[in-house]
């Protein structure tokens, strides 16, 4: 029975996975330039064709940054659910993405040159929100409602800020989340921060499992849950800060994703990891591809899309979750 189970999961993720090299193929063919998929593998490996090089230098970078921030964004907000002990948890609502957006707007109005570093500054400001947010909401102990109300609080405050500082610098694009115009640098700086810790979460699955269980239990049997919950927290902000720095706020993907997640594969880590972060590759993959097809020539930024999916559903989540304190 257990076999069977363990086999529907995996040919359920395998299924995601060729469902988003599909995804992939359509979205970096969707445009004015179209190539068939024979064409796209001769120009690529076989023979120089003028319109797989401009398909590989516009589009590969557009779509692969989407997937990777896709990705991180879901399994930070899976993270922080699992800290938190609250299915409400997202790094957007509790004010994480907005520190980070934040630091990387200073960054690139007073340090252009720092272009490389600017994600490790990014992860600096997530950081410092992150540590405030508990900061504010320790009270004779933390309790997650309280540090999401004041995330909350925060995230407003943050967004004003930001919306400030852009109304008076005309040269600096907007933090709406979006994904329409990066380079192959951008992914590279993407896989070499997000990669490694994709591969530490691999090795902290039993971990998540174990942080589903009352603190109690936990320490009458010796397992060392501030550190975990530490460990777990600090990943989360830098997988959330990192994607900020490279394509600004994108809401409710870490919300929704987590969710939708364990609808198809319940609440262990070892199967919930992989299916978020191929699942939100997929979603924010289909956002952005769906916003450049639309209202065509034009573009929606998958911010918005995900935002008149993530809002209607985020008050069903608040009506059928009950907000439970750790």
């Amino acid at each position: 029975m257990q076999y069977g189970f363990t086999s529907s999961i995996a040919a359920f993720i395998l299924s995601l996975f060729i469902l988003l090299c599909i995804s992939f193929f359509i979205a970096i063919n969707t445009g004015t330039i179209k190539v068939s998929f024979i064409q796209l593998l001769k120009g690529l490996f076989v023979e120089y064709n003028k319109d797989v090089a401009s398909i590989y230098q516009i589009r590969f970078p557009r779509v692969i940054v989407t997937m990777l921030v896709g990705c991180a964004l879901a399994l930070a907000g899976l993270l922080f659910q699992v800290v938190l002990k609250n299915p409400l948890a997202d790094p957007g609502i509790i004010g994480i993405s907005a520190g980070a957006q934040l630091v990387s707007l200073l960054v690139g109005i007073f340090l252009p040159d720092l272009y490389t570093i600017k994600p490790l500054l990014t992860c600096l400001g997530g950081l410092i929100t992150f540590i405030l947010i508990y900061s504010l909401s320790w009270k004779s102990g933390l309790k997650t409602t309280r540090i999401i109300l004041v995330g909350v609080a925060i995230h407003y405050t943050l967004t004003a800020i930001i919306s400030f500082i852009e109304s008076i610098s005309s040269s600096i694009s907007s933090s709406v989340g979006s994904v329409i115009l990066y380079t192959w640098n951008d992914v590279q700086l993407l896989m070499i921060y997000i990669l490694p810790i994709l591969i530490i979460l691999c090795f902290l699955t039993k971990a998540c499992d174990l942080l589903g269980l009352e603190d109690r239990t936990l320490l009458s049997l010796g397992i060392k849950v501030n550190f975990y919950r530490f460990i777990l927290s600090l990943l989360a902000v830098l997988l959330c800060s990192i994607s900020v720095s490279i394509s600004g706020i994108l809401s409710f993907v870490g919300l929704l994703i987590p969710h939708l997640s364990r609808l198809f594969v319940g609440n262990k880590h070892s199967y919930l990891i992989p299916t978020s972060g191929l699942l939100g590759a997929l979603v924010l993959l289909i956002a952005d591809t769906l916003g450049r097809v639309i209202i065509a020539p034009y573009e929606i930024a998958p911010a918005i899309l995900m935002s008149l999916i993530g809002g209607p559903l985020f008050i069903v989540l608040l009506k059928r979750s009950s907000v439970h304190e750790s």
